[in-house]
């Protein structure tokens, strides 16, 4: 079985931080298990670990650290090739280049208003649109 390539946004990650019963955080976990692949950049891991780490998120130091060394082991790193300037928040732009390096099927996102629809082969898709394509069991 071919995987499929994902590349998570920030507000996933950390969605799956504060709500261990959400939905964000299921699609994490799915995103770390086989046969599914999750792509980051340097510059998305600088991502989660700065926001991961503000205070007004107040995630404990301990689950903080075991996230991000989870997310560290688990995921693919890839580095970007070009600079993109596509989404209406330049901070996101990261996200697309990650995508585009990594050939990714899906990025996912609950912000969708920044990003456009498709970009190249990947589709931009929210955690529910994601659960029903690789576990539409799981959503009651």
């Amino acid at each position: 079985m071919i995987p499929l390539r994902l590349v998570i946004d920030t507000n996933i990650v950390v969605s799956a931080a504060l709500k261990p019963d959400g939905l964000q955080r299921t699609v994490l976990l799915l995103a770390l298990s086989k046969p599914v692949r999750l792509y980051v950049s340097k510059a998305i891991m600088d991502e989660y670990r700065e926001v991961l780490g503000r205070r007004k998120m107040n995630i404990a130091k301990g689950h903080r650290q075991q996230l991000l060394q989870l997310i560290e082991n688990r995921s693919q790193a890839v580095t970007p090739s070009r600079p993109l300037q596509v989404t209406t928040d330049p901070d996101d732009n990261k996200f697309l280049e990650c995508a585009d390096a990594a050939r990714a099927d899906y990025l996912i996102t609950g912000n969708q208003k920044h990003f456009p629809k498709f970009w190249k082969k990947t589709k931009v898709i929210t955690s529910h649109e994601f659960i029903d394509i690789v576990a539409p069991h799981l959503i009651p």
